[in-house]
């Protein structure tokens, strides 16, 4: 395992303005203990894990030829069979450095690749990582045996050429990557499809988001006693799962679990998993879970929000976030006064809570609840005992929050309902008495 990072001199030389240090914030030991989990959730024996300063990349083989030679040495003494880099390499970058140090090299996209690959358990998913994947190794493939060019193409002997098995292999990959793409728009539609007729139900839709092992899995499960996959492993679940909880005074929600973020998250799966996080755009409230006992929890903090403003949700102003920040049962009361007190929160304090021991989670339904019913209305309305139909269409079309029956037999239901959704409410129910919640 190598991290090639940049010193502090050669990263202005270089104008890395991406680089962990200086625009995350996170250290070269951080990103190093990273890509070693990232190998670990894929079962790689772990042989040795180093830093390499780099003075300035080398177009040819990214590393200097004096740590090239020194990591050959390494492969050759330990029998390494694979060197994972943690950084970008250009597919002649990739084929030089193996034949410089006689092993597999992948670098993190194609690590984080195999991992989407082993974890993905749905169709979808399935297909959604066999297109990122495509897409990858559509720019490896590389000229290297002249001798499998086919026959000579045309008539007669004139003709030049024929297709190159390179050639077919790239046109093999798009006619793959097309059909994918065919399969996965249908995927989209029924999505589309689940998501209007949640909408139909009133059930508003709490998403929720984070660092990859942040513990939103764990929180998940705590919340809806569902069997989802948690582990102490990177993307230990990539498949989304959706389940309806209630909340303390009686109203539903349906919380989704999403895919793990991580810093330097290849664009391809970003754009492969769209569908996916269209859960997170089409949430009435996200849920940011933070593992708030890491080290690198600010830098963390600045990834997700990083990823969430490439989809579209401002991270700074969009009213729907929420932090949450989990595993507060491994920080003393002093270390969480003091993370406290060294932030600004533009959205509100965080809600403590630890998906381990239970800790919080009232606390944290009950904010669910608070931010939800911001800017609803609240409808009062009392029904005729007789009139079923209108107490079935209520719970189709509203939120239903509380039902009694008063002396005289008569219904009363308080119901609440988006601002744009109050209109047909208020048709069907000329006396219903209404207010901001």
């Amino acid at each position: 395992m190598v991290g090639p990072y940049l010193d502090a001199g050669a990263r202005r030389k270089a104008e890395l303005a991406a680089s962990a240090k200086a625009a995350r914030g996170r250290s070269h030991e951080a990103r190093l203990s990273e890509a070693l989990g990232l190998a670990q959730a894929i079962d790689v024996e772990i042989v040795a894990g180093q830093i390499a300063p780099l003075a300035q990349i080398r177009p040819a083989t990214y590393l200097g030829k004096g740590k090239a030679a020194e990591f050959a040495a390494l492969v050759s003494a330990e029998e390494i069979d694979l060197v994972v880099m943690d950084c970008s390499l250009s597919p002649v970058q990739q084929r030089n450095l193996e034949s410089a140090l006689a092993a597999k090299v992948i670098d993190r996209t194609g690590l984080i690749l195999e991992i989407f690959g082993r974890r993905a358990r749905t169709r979808e998913g399935a297909l959604q990582v066999e297109h990122a994947h495509l897409a990858y190794q559509k720019s490896r493939l590389v000229r290297s045996w002249t001798h499998l060019e086919r026959q000579r193409g045309g008539f007669g002997f004139l003709g030049g050429p024929g297709e190159t098995q390179i050639e077919a292999d790239r046109r093999r990959i798009e006619e793959r990557m097309t059909r994918i793409e065919r399969d996965l728009e249908g995927v989209k539609r029924t999505r589309g499809l689940h998501r209007q007729s949640r909408r139909a139900v009133s059930y508003p839709i709490v998403a929720i988001v984070g660092y990859t092992n942040a513990g939103k899995s764990s929180l998940f499960n705590r919340l809806t006693e569902a069997g989802v996959v948690a582990e102490d492993m990177l993307f230990a679940t990539l498949d989304p799962t959706l389940r309806g909880i209630a909340l303390p005074h009686g109203g539903r929600i349906i919380l989704s679990d999403t895919v793990g973020f991580i810093s330097d998250l290849p664009t391809m799966l970003i754009k492969a998993f769209r569908a996916t996080l269209e859960e997170v755009l089409e949430a009435d409230a996200i849920l940011h879970v933070r593992d708030i006992a890491h080290d690198d929890a600010e830098a963390q903090h600045a990834d997700v929000d990083a990823i969430l403003a490439g989809l579209g949700i401002d991270p700074a102003s969009d009213r729907r976030l929420m932090e949450v920040w989990n595993k507060c049962d491994l920080l003393g009361e002093a270390a969480l006064a003091a993370r406290r007190s060294a932030q600004r929160f533009s959205r509100g304090d965080p809600v403590m809570v630890s998906a381990l021991t239970g800790q919080g989670l009232e606390d944290l339904r009950a904010a669910i609840e608070t931010s939800l019913s911001s800017g609803r209305i609240v409808f009062d309305i009392a029904l005729d005992p007789a009139n079923g139909a209108g107490l079935h269409w209520l719970h189709e079309n509203t939120e239903v929050m509380g039902k009694s029956t008063a002396a005289d037999g008569a219904v009363h239901v308080r119901v609440r309902v988006v601002p744009e959704r109050a209109e047909p409410v208020r048709r069907k129910f000329p006396a219903a008495a209404a207010r901001r919640a």
